[in-house]
């Protein structure tokens, strides 16, 4: 009888703090409309701490958020030069100099450094995308000064040892060997190549080629570090159970001695490739039980005014698992175990694609369903498919803020492209905000299947006369060498 009086008095607790937490819950006996979306309004908007704003006496910025929930920190220098920085034929170089700056540093080589920082309890990566480079600390907050100062040698006094560089030289030139015999891999290089060409940066990986690569010295690692890792090219976000004073002396401390470049790097302007008519690239892999299929062209970049209007195309059209692609490919025909889209906004345009990878035999229907929904996503929205792509980009995005890891991701995300203040605390009210004229408008602007570049590897003998008899414009067999060269 106890337990169930135990029992009971719990459920009431929580009936209680459903009553007054939970927006919109209230004791009436009438039941809830469930018939459609809850209607979410600017009271549901995302309320982030405060970010205290402080600046190191050589100049770089740091921003600090208080996160007392757990005692660990989360550190990111965000260094706003990727992959587009890469010098013409040395591809690879950014991704490859990020690498190394944890294969040793300061006074230790590498395994004297992932001893010290595994001795901390702490995490420490470094990586590189097109348009920035990190170095990232996890650790509890009890050893966040001896890890500031492993994170500092790292960032700043990497070693670029040639016996490390040869390692992950070798590493990364079999992983670019592998391509060859992933149909998903080869499909993901060679539609940038395709839609990009050769001379924009973004038909190439961020790893750079086999040539590329090879050529890179320990000189050129060096030079690019010089160049591009300085204080006024950075940012220092920290989050976690800190507080700002203390986390700027320490700071301070690790990284003010930190000096300018002597002559900062200028950014590599790029020409976006010309709108053309739609052409069919076909890239032969013998034997292969499914067809990769890459639908697409360059997208837009993400200062784009129409950011959260796309948003809420994309979810309709390829962005969850009940969008329009997803339902046709997978629920309804059984070509696909998945199918989706994406725009990848960078600094510049990058790529817009829809994408799945289907059963051989059925590759030439799974392109022209990828069509009917690419032309059918510029017709009128429908008002309950509009709410409901509203409320999952809305209802999920809490969760990119869950940890000290996430908020400071998020942060370093307005560090690089230079977002305005306050932008995640709006961004329920703005996508709540998005019309179905909206998405019909931005639909007809940037979803265009009259232009995409159509990309497919698979068992050409098996599947190039199909598709020919689809007749969406010029058809081109690519070899996959000319893809990977």
């Amino acid at each position: 009888m106890k337990v169930l009086d135990a029992g009971c008095s719990v459920l009431v607790v929580v009936v209680l703090l459903l009553l007054v937490l939970v927006p919109g819950v209230t004791a009436s006996a009438q039941a809830p409309d469930r018939t459609k979306p809850p209607a979410l309004t600017p009271a549901h908007d995302l309320k982030l701490p405060p970010v205290a704003k402080r600046t190191l006496s050589n100049g770089l910025p740091v921003w600090i958020v208080e996160h007392h929930e757990v005692p660990v920190a989360s550190v990111s220098l965000v260094v706003r030069s990727g992959a587009s920085a890469d010098p013409a034929g040395k591809y690879g170089l950014a991704s490859l100099a990020a690498a190394m700056l944890d294969e040793g540093a300061g006074s230790l080589d590498a395994l004297g450094l992932a001893d010290a920082i595994d001795f901390l309890g702490a995490s420490i990566g470094t990586g590189a995308g097109f348009d920035a480079s990190s170095v990232s600390l996890y650790t509890p907050v009890a050893r966040l000064a001896d890890a500031l100062a492993l994170m500092a040698d790292v960032a700043i006094r990497p070693a670029f040892a040639g016996k490390e560089l040869e390692r992950l030289r070798k590493e990364r030139l079999t992983s670019l060997l592998q391509i060859k015999d992933n149909p998903p891999a080869i499909g993901a290089t060679a539609f940038p190549r395709l839609v990009y060409g050769e001379a924009h940066r973004y038909g190439t990986g961020i790893a750079g080629t086999a040539g590329s690569v090879t050529g890179l010295t320990a000189a050129d690692l060096r030079a690019f570090h010089a160049a591009h890792y300085h204080p006024k090219n950075a940012h220092l976000i920290v989050v976690g159970d800190v507080q700002p004073d203390a986390a700027v002396a320490m700071l301070e401390k690790n990284f003010g001695s930190w000096k300018p470049a002597a002559a900062a790097a200028a950014p590599r302007p790029f020409t976006a490739p010309a709108a053309r008519a739609r052409t069919v690239y076909l890239i032969d892999k013998p034997g292969a039980a499914q067809s990769v299929i890459r639908i697409g062209w360059s997208g837009v970049p993400r200062s784009t005014p129409d950011y959260y209007a796309i948003q809420v195309l994309n979810t309709i059209l390829g962005g969850s698992f009940t969008s329009r692609l997803n339902t046709n490919l997978r629920e309804t025909h059984g070509y696909a175990y998945g199918a989706g889209s994406g725009f990848d906004m960078r600094l510049d345009a990058g790529p817009f694609f829809a994408t799945a990878n289907v059963q051989t035999d059925k590759t030439p229907e799974s392109v022209t369903e990828f069509f009917t929904e690419l032309t059918n996503i510029g017709k009128p929205i429908l008002a309950e498919e509009l709410d409901k792509a509203k409320n999952y980009l809305a209802l999920g995005f809490p969760q990119d803020f869950e940890t000290t890891q996430d908020i400071a991701s998020k942060l370093s995300e307005q560090v690089i492209y230079g977002l305005p203040e306050g932008i995640f605390n709006e961004y329920v009210s703005k996508i709540q905000a998005v019309t179905a004229a909206d998405v019909e408008r931005v639909a007809k602007k940037y979803v265009t299947p009259d232009r995409f570049a159509v990309v497919v590897v698979g068992d050409l003998k098996t599947i190039e006369a199909g598709i020919r008899k689809l007749n969406l414009g010029t058809v081109r067999v690519v070899p996959i060498d000319e893809i990977l060269k």
